[in-house]
């Protein structure tokens, strides 16, 4: 823990200019305090998982559509199911035919 808040600290005090540092976790909990401090991590954003809205910003992203029959079921679904957003990226990647890969999603999301 020590060494990686002196290593932060070095980055910070090194550079001439500002830097950004990006730091992940899937356990924020469990880090010490030391490290989430203001001046260590000035900002903390929480990465939900994909909303029916993000899936409609996918869906016009990678299909180039923002209707479809289908998004009545993938609404219902996308509600209590966990999917991350990269995960219906993937899906909706692997067809160029948009009914395969919504009909993909939807298998998807059902085996969750």
């Amino acid at each position: 823990m020590s060494y990686l808040s002196f290593t932060i600290d070095g980055l910070w005090s090194s550079c001439g200019e500002e830097r950004i540092i990006v730091f992940t976790t899937n356990h924020k909990d469990r880090l010490d305090q030391a490290l989430l401090r203001p001046g260590r991590m000035d900002l903390h954003l929480h990465m939900s998982y994909c909303t029916f809205s993000g899936f409609k910003t996918l869906a016009y992203n990678y299909l180039q559509i923002k209707e479809h029959p289908l998004f009545t079921e993938i609404e219902e679904l996308i509600n209590y199911k966990e999917a991350t957003p990269a995960e219906v990226a993937g899906e909706l990647m692997k067809s160029d035919d948009t009914e395969v890969s919504l009909q993909g999603l939807i298998e998807f999301l059902q085996s969750k």
